[in-house]
C-alpha cells in the first residue's frame, strides 16, 4: 500500500519510454527536434551542474544564493532539463494520434510535479529565507530561461 501511489506514478510518466520501447526501427520520423532537445537539455544540465558544484566549493559562498552562469537566466536549471527531457520522450512516440494521446500524460504531469508539485514549489519555499533570494527571485526567471 506504501508503494502504491509511487508505483502508478512510475507506470504513468515513463508511458512514453514504454511506448518507445515498442517502436518500429524507423521511429520517430523527426530525429531532429528529439534530438535536439536531448542534446541541449543534457548540455545546460551538465554546465549546470559544473557551475553550482563550482560555486558551492568556494567556502566563502557557503549560504549565498547562487546566481551565475545559467542560474542567471533560471532559478531552476536542472528542472527545465528534466521537462525538456520528458517532452523529448513524448516527441518518440507522437508520430500518431494515438501513440500521442495515450502518452501525453507523461510530460503533462512531470511539468507539473516539476513546477507546482514536489519540486519547484518545495525548493523554493526551502530557500525563501536565505539572504538575497527575495532579489535573486525578483529578477530571474522562474522556469524558463
Amino acid at each position: 500500500m506504501v508503494y502504491l501511489l509511487q508505483g502508478a506514478l512510475v507506470w504513468l510518466v515513463s508511458l512514453p519510454v514504454q511506448a518507445a520501447s515498442t517502436c518500429p526501427a524507423g521511429c520517430p520520423p523527426w530525429p531532429g527536434p528529439v534530438s535536439c532537445c536531448g542534446r541541449s537539455g543534457l548540455c545546460f544540465e551538465a554546465v549546470g551542474d559544473a557551475q553550482l558544484a563550482r560555486f558551492k566549493a568556494d567556502p566563502a559562498r557557503r549560504g549565498r544564493i547562487m546566481d551565475r552562469g545559467l542560474w542567471a537566466w533560471t532559478r531552476h536549471p536542472n528542472y527545465f532539463v528534466d521537462f525538456c527531457v520528458w517532452w523529448g520522450l513524448f516527441l518518440l512516440v507522437c508520430d500518431s494520434p494515438a501513440g500521442a494521446a495515450a502518452t501525453v500524460v507523461s510530460p503533462v504531469v512531470m511539468s507539473l510535479l516539476l513546477t507546482r508539485g514536489s519540486g519547484k514549489r518545495l525548493l523554493e519555499r526551502h530557500m525563501a529565507d536565505r539572504p538575497g533570494y527575495a532579489e535573486y527571485r525578483a529578477r530571474t526567471s522562474g522556469f524558463l530561461p
